[in-house]
């Protein structure tokens, strides 16, 4: 064992038969970490680019504190750690020449990991993306609801699914072609998606959620169309799909929203959603 604790490999099972167990013990704040690790089960790495990911646990006194994972070509995600956790393993990227092009986590962890980094390599960290890490407490749908429906997606809908979630990814600046061809190797294949439709069929919303991990499911994304904004939709079908993936068996559910959105904070406050904990992003020129 290295002295600074951090043990670093590519190999999934090996990982996971170090620290599963650590991150199935917490699964909100380790919600990155394990939806990760199931992806890369479920799909291997050919979807991101090949080769091997990056792989990390921080090892005390026989038992895990702490994790990493990279994708190749992607960035680094922290589970909660330290100041002093996160700066050795900045420490131990930067002596192996290790390339970091940004770094995700809870607030604290991510930007004491940019604040090493940067000693450590010259890299000038910029806070990219700031999100908001929101637990659901008790469901409280919208009522009245609006008018229309929810309807679990089908087959059938690829085609829309894809156009909305085309929408998505514009809105939040996310560089990714959606389209038949690459819809498989996308984040937004593996999961199940339910839509708000108007009286007349038309769907006016969309949410998806991950599959569950530890009991716990990831609601994401939630996408209306700009024309359709303003009427409750959003609201009622992420309480739809909410109430379906408990009613499934998942036994906690969580999403992230953007921490400087206060509309939509509020809308997911008010079903229940009670905030965990502020997640930054941060880039390296």
């Amino acid at each position: 064992m290295r002295a600074d604790g951090w043990q670093l490999t590519g190999d999934l099972d090996e990982f996971l038969a170090a620290a599963g167990e650590f991150l199935r013990a917490r699964p909100v704040p380790h919600i990155m970490a394990l939806t990760w690790a199931a992806r890369l089960r479920e799909r291997g790495t050919g979807p991101y680019g090949g080769g091997r990911p990056l792989l990390g646990r921080l090892a005390q006194a026989g038992s895990v504190h702490g994790t990493c994972h990279q994708l190749p070509g992607r960035g680094l995600g922290l589970t909660p750690l330290t100041a002093d956790q996160a700066g050795s393993l900045a420490a131990r990227l930067a002596a192996l020449g290790h390339p970091v092009p940004s770094v995700g986590g809870d607030h604290d962890t991510a930007t004491a990991f940019a604040t090493a980094w940067q000693h450590h390599t010259g890299a000038t960290p910029t806070p990219a993306v700031r999100l908001r890490l929101r637990r659901l407490g008790t469901l409280t749908p919208p009522d009245p609801a609006p008018p229309g429906r929810a309807r679990e997606a089908g087959e059938g809908d690829r085609e829309q699914l894809m156009d909305f979630c085309r929408g998505f990814a514009a809105d939040v600046g996310e560089d990714v072609t959606i389209d038949a061809g690459t819809w498989p190797t996308t984040r937004y294949a593996d999961k199940r998606y339910t839509f708000w439709e108007t009286p007349d069929g038309t769907p006016v919303s969309m949410a998806g959620v991950n599959p569950p991990v530890a009991g716990l499911a990831q609601v994401d994304p939630v996408y209306t169309p700009a024309a359709h904004r303003g009427h409750g939709y959003a609201a009622a079908v992420t309480a739809a799909v909410t109430r379906a993936t408990l009613a499934a068996g998942a036994t906690e559910a969580a999403l992230f929203t953007d921490a400087t959105n206060p509309t939509s904070n509020a809308l997911y406050q008010r079903l229940g959603y009670g905030v965990h904990s502020d997640w930054t992003t941060y880039t390296f020129a």
